[in-house]
């Protein structure tokens, strides 16, 4: 577990003309509307748009959390109709419970099936830098810290796909930037496809391979912008600023009714 090589192929999805929709006292509010979208194994897709478009629900469909009211949600064309630990999510909070150590809480989807893999675990701690706090109580470590602690514990199970929604949100901005690089290098290294949702247009482009702008609720996708560097991208490049600006215009053309 958590290998420099993956073990296995990473998760490619197709959804088709997905609607979704809750039930409100005043009737059913539509969330998502005819959302169709391809993403290939071993990309990293961002998703961005306005708060409360949708982009989190769409997450949580594509984890298996809830099913949508039409269309076609596959993994690798099986149909996703539940939770499965080839498809983990990473929330805003990193959820640590309080009375577990570090190590604890990464060992839990261990835990919870059974399995002793204490080389796994001592390899997940490596992996995002907390050798010397694998013993610590949530209440000792950092924002950042923590959300190492929530990384690691998605990465044991050796995720074919990585779900994160805003998992840097509430981070102060240099733990930001120096957690931005960590998701990098852990999704060059452990090769799985990840689908994350962010306010940060600028983070989009500095992880993404692809970014997926969507409108105000109900969510209609926008634009699908590829996202190509040669090298690792450097957020003083002329062309990252331009990416932003063309996101920037499809986002105000649709809130100013454009």
């Amino acid at each position: 577990m958590v290998n420099s090589t993956h073990p296995e192929a990473p998760l490619g999805l197709t959804l088709s003309h997905i609607h979704h929709s809750y039930d409100m006292p005043s009737g059913p509010r539509l969330v998502l509307d005819d959302v169709s979208l391809d993403v290939e194994p071993g990309e990293f897709v961002a998703l961005i748009g306005p708060s409360g478009c949708g982009k989190s629900t769409l997450l949580r469909l594509v984890a298996g959390l809830e099913a949508p009211d039409a269309g076609t949600l596959l993994a690798d064309d099986t149909p996703i109709t539940e939770p499965d630990p080839s498809r983990i999510i990473m929330f805003q909070d990193p959820t640590l419970y309080p009375w577990r150590t570090v190590r604890g809480n990464i060992s839990l989807g261990l835990d919870i099936r059974k399995e002793k893999d204490p080389e796994a675990i001592d390899a997940a701690i490596r992996l995002v830098g907390l050798e010397e706090f694998a013993t610590a109580w949530p209440h000792q470590l950092s924002g950042g810290m923590a959300q190492r602690v929530a990384l690691a514990r998605a990465l044991i199970n050796n995720p074919r796909l990585l779900l994160l929604d805003e998992p840097l949100g509430k981070l102060d901005s240099l733990t930001r930037l120096a957690m931005q690089a960590e998701l990098y290098r852990l999704w060059k290294s452990q090769g799985f496809t990840a689908l994350m949702v962010t306010h940060d247009i600028e983070e989009a482009l500095l992880l993404a391979t692809r970014v997926i702008v969507f409108s105000p609720r109900p969510a209609r996708i926008l634009a699908n912008i590829p996202v190509e560097w040669p090298s690792p991208p450097h957020r003083e490049d002329p062309r990252l600023q331009e990416l932003r600006a063309e996101i920037l215009r499809h986002l105000e053309a649709v809130m100013a009714g454009g």
